[in-house]
C-alpha cells in the first residue's frame, strides 16, 4: 500500500483508538517498522500527529476534536463505562449529566432508571432521556454551543447553583499525569466546576483516550471525584494518588 493511502487510514485508526504504535501499524500495513517512522514523521511534520515513545497520538492544543469524531472515538469501552456509572446511580435519584460523548452514553444507559431527575446542559442528554417516561429532564439554561449542543456561560451556572443533585456525572477533554482534569473551553469549565460544588457525590466518565491528550484549561483535580470510571488502568503514580485521595476507580471492559 502506498503512501498516500497508508497516511489517511493511519490519522483513522489514530482517531479510534487515541494513539498509535509504530509495531502495531507496521503488522497491520504489512510494512516495515523503518516505514511507518517514515509516516508518523510526515504526520508530525504537518502537525496531524504527535509523536509519543513507540507511536503517536493526536495532536494537543488550544481546540477539541471535531464532536462527530468524539462520538465515534473508543465506542465500546464509552458503552462499558457508562453501563457501570448507570449501575452506581440507583432509582429515585437526582442526577446531573453535562456536556460530552461520554455523558450522552451514561444517558442512554439510564433509560430504563425509575424516578430519576436529571439536570444536564447538554441537549443530546435531554433528548436522549426524554425517551424515559420515568424521568424529569430540565434542562439548564445558557448560550447554545451549536457545535455540540451544549449550554454554557453565566447562565448556565446560576441554573445549576439553584440544585443540589446527589449524583454529578461529568467528562473531561484530558487528565494530566498529576490528575487533574482538563479542558478547551474555559466557559465549560466554569460549569464543570459550579457542577461539582452542587454535588453530593461526582463521578468522572472518561475513556484511555483522555490519558494521551493536552488541554489548556484546568477544571478539578481527581481528588475531588468520588468514583472515576474508565477503560485502563492508571500509571502506578496516579493509582497511588487515587488511593491517598479516597478516589475509586472502576476499570470496566471495553
Amino acid at each position: 500500500m502506498s503512501q498516500s493511502f497508508r497516511q489517511p487510514e493511519i490519522l483513522e485508526l489514530a482517531r479510534q483508538q487515541g494513539k498509535v504504535t509504530v509495531e502495531g501499524l507496521a503488522a497491520h500495513f504489512g510494512v516495515t517498522v523503518q516505514t511507518i517512522r517514515r509516516d508518523l514523521a510526515e504526520l508530525a511534520d504537518s502537525g496531524r500527529l504527535e509523536r509519543v515513545h513507540g507511536g503517536a497520538i493526536l495532536p494537543s492544543g488550544v481546540s477539541n476534536i471535531g464532536y462527530e469524531d468524539r462520538r465515534n472515538l473508543n465506542r465500546e469501552a464509552k458503552a462499558a463505562i457508562a453501563e457501570a456509572c448507570a449501575k452506581a446511580i440507583p432509582e429515585n435519584a437526582s442526577v446531573f449529566l453535562n456536556i460530552g460523548t461520554s455523558t450522552e452514553a451514561v444517558a442512554r444507559a439510564l433509560l430504563h432508571h425509575r424516578n430519576l431527575m436529571a439536570v444536564t446542559n447538554n441537549m443530546n442528554v435531554a433528548n436522549i432521556l426524554a425517551a424515559n417516561p420515568d424521568c424529569q429532564v430540565i434542562v439548564a439554561g445558557g448560550a447554545l454551543r451549536r457545535t455540540d449542543g451544549g449550554l454554557v456561560g453565566t447562565l448556565t451556572m446560576r441554573t445549576i447553583e439553584q440544585f443540589r443533585f446527589d449524583f454529578a456525572v461529568i467528562g473531561c477533554s484530558a487528565l494530566d499525569e498529576d490528575g487533574d482534569l482538563l479542558d478547551f473551553d474555559i466557559q465549560e469549565v466554569g460549569v464543570s466546576q459550579t457542577i461539582i460544588q452542587q454535588a453530593r457525590k461526582t463521578f468522572l466518565v472518561s475513556d484511555h483516550s483522555k490519558f494521551l491528550r493536552g488541554a489548556p484549561v484546568r477544571i478539578a483535580s481527581l481528588s475531588e471525584i468520588d468514583t472515576f470510571f474508565t477503560d485502563r488502568p492508571l500509571s502506578p503514580a496516579l493509582s497511588t494518588r487515587c488511593r491517598e485521595w479516597g478516589t475509586k476507580t472502576v476499570i470496566c471492559g471495553g
